[in-house]
């Protein structure tokens, strides 16, 4: 688009505020992917004033094959994939297992706060970027039995031939850089530091203690 490399994931959040601004003090609620999507949702969150949360999930794994997804499973909600080959006991023991580590996950970073409603509400799905688009597309999915009143997914950079795949599964899409080049997602940055818990939690308390 208007230009090939974001300076950091900061600016990539005030871009992405532009493209937003009809949803500033709506009743929207931002859901940021942690860790990278974090700062870039925080930015939105504070520029936008609406309030910001993290999705989590996770892909459960072929018994055969754990890098084979067959479904994803978020703290309260889950997607599976027909395998009748896959004891049900097999699949029932990994959302259990899972799930005990998201919640741990989402204790570590929002405390004993509890996650936002978003029934009837605008939910802006933010990360720093997509390389494949699958974790996205689990969460899309997870997102809509909780009726939203839509999903807006916004994400700073990805590679081209996935921009089509969003779209049709998003009411909304919203990107800065879509790249017929693609070599990952840090390629598109200028700085492009890992994001560590510290911060993350640091961003979501401060966020909901100034609301």
């Amino acid at each position: 688009m208007y230009k090939q490399q974001l300076k950091d994931r900061t600016e990539a959040g005030f871009l992405l505020s532009e493209k937003l601004k009809k949803y500033q003090n709506t009743n929207s609620v931002i859901l940021a992917v942690p860790r990278g999507g974090v700062p870039v949702g925080f930015v939105i969150s504070k520029t936008l004033h609406l309030p910001l949360d993290i999705v989590l999930s996770k892909k459960i794994g072929h018994p055969n094959n754990k890098e084979f997804a067959i479904g994803a499973v978020s703290m309260d909600s889950m997607i599976l994939d027909e395998h009748p080959e896959v004891p049900k006991k097999y699949i029932d023991h990994e959302i259990n297992r899972l799930r005990q580590l998201l919640q741990e996950k989402y204790e570590l970073y929002n405390g004993n706060r509890k996650p936002i409603d978003i029934e009837n509400k605008n939910v802006i799905l933010v990360d720093d970027g997509i390389a494949t688009g699958n974790t996205l597309l689990a969460s899309i999915a997870m997102l809509r039995k909780k009726n939203p009143a839509k999903i807006i997914v916004a994400v700073p950079v990805l590679p081209y031939d996935t921009v089509s795949i969003i779209e049709k599964n998003a009411d909304e899409f919203i990107y800065l850089i879509a790249s017929s080049y693609f070599r990952g997602v840090g390629s598109l940055y200028e700085e492009f530091d890992q994001v560590d818990d510290e911060e993350v939690i640091k961003m979501l308390s401060v966020i909901n203690t100034t609301e």
